[in-house]
């Protein structure tokens, strides 16, 4: 007599992928902290839009203005006064646009590297939530790369537009009020500086959540501590590049250039500050006694060593960044394993 065979089990069905297209830790980060990339990016698209319409606009107005019988140069008139300075007026607020844009743009590292270190890091670290992550298979050395590879990805791809939209918009908008390039915000959101801000702000982020673990104290150390880094590099910006010396009286100062120091020469070499005696020295003989005057000096950055600041930043802000994640997969590994 025959048996009958047990039926065979249905295949359970294969899991449906995720509609972003990600798995594992990326996925989980992408789902924690979707609120926050919805509104970032909102906010990304609305200045992306500003920029560009502020641009159109701006370059409509000073082409309305070039067609009419008003110029800037020289006394306007009687019948053009007015005309010029609404003129002028609106192209002070155009400018300030792009100014906000970038002030936006060189101060977004320290809210990167705030949320690093605080929400996303320090937050599960404080509430123990990572624990789920490590208990399904998922390595602590893991965890932390899915949590710093998948904002790294979106906030370099959004920053590297932003800076590209930034500077188009300025370039076309052609207002009498141009930014010099070496100002310190927008030399922040120019380039490829920008980029590297925020890789040092991911690592560092990362290195401070791990080291203090607490959500408040953790986003107030990264916010100071690159905010400092910044400020620092600002300052010790003029000398990352060899400066170029003018003289002057003989015109030889490229347009556009960063001047820094100016001064009168000695017959001796010896180069004295432009303020020793007051202006005009006529009027101070005392200060210059037994000192020959023969010329005077410039110290300036001309516009052509943008480049080269911007590579030795650059590469400056790169090694910081990779210093901070390798002491941070190190905290990790130590306290962790």
């Amino acid at each position: 007599m025959s048996t009958l065979a047990p039926p065979r089990p249905s295949p359970s069905p294969a899991p449906s992928p995720s509609p972003t297209g990600l798995r594992g830790p990326a996925r989980v980060v992408v789902r924690q902290h979707r609120l926050v990339l919805w509104i970032t990016g909102g906010l990304a698209v609305a200045m992306v839009l500003t920029l560009v319409a502020t641009a159109l606009w701006s370059s409509h107005v000073v082409d309305a203005f070039a067609s009419g019988p008003c110029t800037t140069e020289g006394d306007p008139g009687r019948g053009c006064y007015q005309p010029v300075r609404n003129y002028l007026d609106n192209a002070l607020k155009f400018s300030r646009v792009f100014d906000y844009a970038a002030l936006v743009l060189a101060a977004l590292p320290v809210f990167v590297g705030a949320f690093v270190a605080g929400p996303m890091i320090a937050r599960e670290l404080e509430t123990g939530t990572f624990k789920v992550s490590w208990t399904q298979s998922v390595p602590p050395a893991r965890w932390l790369a899915a949590k710093l590879a998948v904002p790294a990805v979106l906030l370099l791809a959004g920053v590297a537009a932003l800076t590209a939209v930034l500077a188009w918009a300025r370039s076309y908008a052609d207002t009498p009020y141009p930014a010099q390039w070496y100002a310190p915000t927008l030399f922040g959101a120019s380039g490829v500086t920008p980029l590297a801000h925020t890789l040092l702000a991911l690592s560092a982020g990362a290195l401070i959540g791990l080291l203090v673990r607490r959500t408040v104290a953790a986003t107030g150390v990264a916010a100071l501590s690159t905010g400092a880094v910044i400020v620092v590099l600002a300052a010790v910006r003029p000398g990352l590049w060899p400066l170029r010396t003018a003289n002057p009286e003989s015109g030889g100062i490229p347009n556009n250039s960063w001047i820094l120091e100016s001064g009168r020469v000695t017959d001796t070499g010896e180069r004295l500050p432009i303020d020793i005696c007051g202006q005009p020295v006529s009027e101070h003989p005392a200060c210059l006694a037994g000192k020959t005057v023969v010329g005077s000096y410039l110290d300036h950055h001309p516009a052509s060593h943008f480049w080269p600041l911007q590579v030795v930043e650059t590469g400056i802000l790169l090694a910081l960044a990779a210093l901070a994640l390798t002491l941070a997969f190190r905290v990790l590994r130590r306290r962790h394993g």
